[in-house]
């Protein structure tokens, strides 16, 4: 038995439909020159010829079309085969169709052309379509491959990231215990340091010079500043861990409670501050007092020599909103913007300005818990403008 896939994969599949087409195309020509020279009817001659003719006019032209279709050339045999297999097929019709009594059968070699090229054409019509099932059956396969490494790929992210957060958690319970420590086994020797101190000054102090008793005013004065860092640290540390559930918070309120808690601040240093119509946010309400009262101190703080004149404005943006608190003070050069953020980060002395170095590094904590972030635009005598997203309330429609 003829092994007609082999066949046709030698021939390349599509040499074999175009080659079968011409096969067709010139069996018409041959077989109307014969007719003719016979004299039969032009008309018949015509008609029958066609039939043979044009399948095979069919086969040939969708051999050299198909390059041009969404089919993959190892599936041109496929095609092939099925052309073969019709004709074939037909053939063994015929086969058959001769055992059937004489009179019944006019013309076998005029049938058998007919029948076997339509057959051809129309075995390649079903190849046609059982090449692009198969095409997209492969393409199929391929991207459900494509996935399945993608999301082999995302699992193992996923998986290093649920590693790195465990780490990141663990890190931050070691901060968090070292911040209890330093909060409870430092301070209490700080303690004991500032009063001992203060003791001495007040039992020796008349038997102590000038130098004596600014040495003591020194030592005294860098334990309460190590006091203040470690205070500091330690709200740092418990931003994420101690903090309250989000709420809708006013920030009119919030603004209203940090007023008063600069009040003598702001009395003494003729300050102005000026708040635009202030939105709701969703958030915790403790942490946004200690974020906007670490900004108008600073703003407050680094004035320069006129008063300080603050203004504090929203805008909405999407999801969030962004607030931002503006002042007219010494500036920030734009090198620096990224630095003072980060923790123990002076730009200035002491002895110009007070502070830890930690109250704008909790601000970014406090900022990036509610999911936003916190930037400034400044320039060195311009002023400043401290802007943060914060999270809108969603039920308010604001």
């Amino acid at each position: 038995m003829v092994n007609w896939h082999r066949v046709a994969f030698l021939v390349r599949g599509r040499s074999a439909i175009a080659t079968l087409g011409a096969l067709y195309v010139v069996l018409a020509f041959g077989w109307a020159a014969g007719q003719l020279t016979a004299g039969n009817p032009v008309s018949n001659v015509v008609l029958v010829s066609s039939f043979i003719g044009l399948p095979g006019l069919a086969l040939l032209y969708g051999g050299y079309r198909l390059p041009r279709t969404d089919i993959r050339p190892e599936f041109y045999p496929t095609i092939a085969n099925w052309c073969l297999g019709g004709l074939g097929l037909l053939l063994g019709i015929l086969v058959l169709y001769q055992f059937e009594p004489a009179e019944s059968v006019s013309d076998p070699f005029r049938a058998a052309l007919v029948l076997t090229a339509f057959g051809s054409a129309a075995g390649f019509g079903v190849g046609l379509h059982d090449a692009l099932a198969k095409t997209r059956a492969l393409e199929l396969e391929v991207r459900n491959r494509e996935l399945r490494r993608t999301k082999e790929q995302l699992d193992e992210t996923v998986a290093r990231l649920e590693a790195a957060n465990d780490e990141f958690e663990a890190s931050n319970e070691r901060l968090e215990q070292f911040a209890y420590a330093a909060s409870h086994d430092l301070q209490e020797p700080l303690r004991m340091v500032t009063s001992y101190l203060t003791l001495v000054e007040s039992r020796y102090g008349d038997d102590l010079d000038a130098d004596g008793r600014e040495f003591i005013e020194y030592a005294v004065d860098g334990a309460d500043r190590m006091r203040e860092m470690i205070d500091g640290l330690l709200a740092y540390s418990r931003v994420g861990t101690q903090g309250d559930a989000f709420e809708p918070v006013d920030l009119e309120a919030v603004f209203t409670a940090v007023r008063q808690d600069l009040e003598v601040q702001l009395a003494e240093s003729d300050a102005t501050v000026e708040t635009a119509a202030l939105p709701h946010v969703e958030g915790d309400r403790n942490q946004l007092r200690q974020l906007f009262q670490n900004l108008l101190s600073n703003a407050i703080e680094y004035s320069g020599d006129d008063p300080p004149r603050i203004t504090v404005t929203a805008e909405r943006n999407g999801t969030d909103w962004t607030v931002s608190v503006a002042d007219e003070g010494i500036g920030i050069d734009p090198t620096d913007a990224d630095r003072i953020f980060e923790v123990f980060q002076r730009l200035h002395s002491r002895d110009e300005y007070a502070g830890t170095g930690i109250g704008l590094a909790l601000c970014k904590r406090i900022v990036e818990r509610h999911g936003g972030e916190i930037w400034v635009e400044s320039e060195p005598g311009e002023g400043s403008t401290f802007s943060m997203t914060l999270p809108a309330v969603s039920d308010r429609g604001e």
